[in-house]
């Protein structure tokens, strides 16, 4: 049997050692996950959405399938196969809709170029409208003269309207 007083002290120079880690920035590992996780297996869970929790990447899915995947991935990955041949692998196993980003080839191709060129697009368009009420002698909004289209008469009449609505706002002190 432990004496007391060293069975505190044992404890409190464990959670101080602990402590250490999370201090200089090591969290203490999760249960379940491996102590190190190899670079190659890093690279590959992150360019992998997770077949068990749609819509989230394998690196953060907490289902039980996720973890098996990432161990199995992180085994893969110390068996000495590269980052590429394991994401390769994986997508053969459940499919090309869990690849995170698409390839720059094929259809993926179109997922790299049809963005930039409907931006591209768009600003074109744009710039042949403005180009053309440019031309046309169109005024912009901003442009627009309120005063343009008005009678002469009823512009004077406008303007005297506007100073008696101004006397009459005047404050009386």
């Amino acid at each position: 049997m432990i004496p007391r007083g060293r069975a505190a002290a044992f404890v409190l120079l464990s959670a101080l050692f602990a402590s250490f880690d999370i201090v200089a920035g090591q969290e203490p590992p999760r249960s379940g996950e491996p102590l190190h996780v190899a670079p190659a297996a890093r690279e590959a869970i992150s360019r992998i959405r997770s077949p068990y929790c749609p819509g989230e990447m394998l690196e953060v899915c907490p289902s039980s399938g996720g973890a098996m995947l990432r161990d199995s991935i992180q085994a893969m990955a110390e068996a000495g196969m590269s980052a590429d041949s394991i994401v390769e692998r994986v997508i053969r196993q459940y499919g090309e809709e869990w690849r995170a980003e698409p390839l720059a080839k094929g259809m993926g191709l179109w997922a790299w170029l049809l963005p930039p060129l409907a931006l591209l697009g768009g600003v074109g368009v744009v710039g042949v409208i403005l180009a053309r009420r440019r031309r046309n002698g169109e005024p912009g909004r901003l442009e627009a003269d309120p005063g343009s289209g008005v009678a002469p008469q009823d512009e004077a009449r406008l303007k005297q309207a506007m100073k008696e609505m101004d006397e009459a706002e005047e404050p009386a002190f």
